[in-house]
């Protein structure tokens, strides 16, 4: 990547196939194994300048 930015990579999930998981500058954020992932909408919040990881969130879409 060029200077100034991150690194990251995002795999949606697929029913209860696969699930999905957050990477970021070579860290895992969100995942299975760390079992901080849920149905809906799974986010990373992420400090923009220094890279640290703020907080997860898990939006249940489907129960409202």
């Amino acid at each position: 990547c060029p200077q100034n930015y991150f690194a990251f990579k995002i795999i949606s999930g697929a029913a209860n196939v696969v699930r999905p998981s957050i990477c970021f500058e070579d860290l895992v954020l969100m995942s299975s194994v760390k079992n901080n992932i849920g149905r809906g909408l799974n986010i990373a919040l992420v400090n923009g300048t220094t890279g640290q990881l703020l907080k997860t969130y898990t939006f249940d879409m489907y129960s409202g």
